[in-house]
């Protein structure tokens, strides 16, 4: 298995995603420069990669914690290249404090306070990601005409669990969810009850992929969400995919099993 890690990604920009963890510039001019750059790209528009031809669905991608929608614009490339009917939209998330970080301000979905399956989800923070994403669908759907049963909601770590959380109460039926080294973020830690899911995507597919290696959003906690997702919708609506001796990272595999599954819930088309 190829994967990225964070080196690499300085060149490719396709960044693991989540908390330059604990790290702090050694400068203050540094800090400031960070934090003022991060604030200025969560105003920043979405990056938008248009499709090649007639628009048939739409990929929204969230990144992970720390990260900004450039950070996944390569794998976006990927993508739009192998399923041409498909626009790719990578946004930005909101500068704030992450108290994890120790307070540090950076771009993020919502807050965490500890990375573990025991910890109660930023409920507030999550309701606020679901607001910005609802716009996103609703503007495909006003403004492109994209049905929503044609748009797949997705993301990468933190972004994976916002999508989870988003997409299972969403009022709008959605073509699919991809969750990339993510969890179930639950209301109350514990208790899936404390999720109430929308009608609309009981039966929604979705492709859940995480690397057995991964040190900061647990392989186990991730099993724990696969199984957890089972129990709400059942075994056949959730497929779960190993990558041996992957870190929380991507690999080359993981992204052919995502065109796979926009092929599949968008264009219908097989590999």
């Amino acid at each position: 298995i190829k994967w990225f890690d964070l080196a690499e990604a300085r060149d490719s920009r396709m960044r693991r995603g989540i908390l330059p963890l604990l790290i702090r510039p050694r400068k203050a001019h540094t800090r400031v420069f960070k934090r003022t750059f991060y604030e200025s790209m969560s105003r920043s528009a979405p990056i938008v990669i248009p499709p090649a031809g007639e628009h048939k669905g739409t990929l929204i991608f969230l990144h992970g914690l720390g990260d900004t929608g450039f950070g996944w614009e390569d794998v976006g490339n990927m993508v739009q290249e192998a399923c041409p009917g498909v626009k790719v939209v990578l946004p930005h998330a909101p500068s704030r404090p992450i108290t994890l970080n120790g307070g540090m301000r950076m771009p993020g979905w919502y807050d965490i306070a500890e990375l573990s399956d025991k910890g109660t989800a930023d409920v507030e923070g999550l309701e606020d990601t679901k607001k910005i994403i609802t716009g996103l669908i609703e503007k495909e759907i006003n403004e492109a005409k994209i049905a929503s049963n044609q748009i797949i909601l997705g993301g990468f770590s933190q972004g994976a669990a916002s999508s989870l959380y988003t997409g299972l109460q969403l009022d709008h039926k959605l073509a699919g969810i991809i969750a990339l080294s993510g969890y179930l973020p639950l209301p109350k830690a514990g208790d899936t009850s404390s999720l109430v899911l929308a009608d609309a995507n009981k039966t929604t597919p979705i492709l859940m992929c995480h690397g057995d290696a991964d040190q900061v959003v647990r392989f186990s906690w991730g099993k724990k969400s696969f199984a957890a997702l089972q129990s709400l919708l059942g075994e056949k609506a959730v497929e779960f995919h190993v990558y041996p001796g992957m870190a929380h990272s991507a690999c080359m595999e993981e992204i052919q099993e995502i065109i796979k599954f926009v092929r599949k819930t968008i264009l219908t088309q097989k590999l």
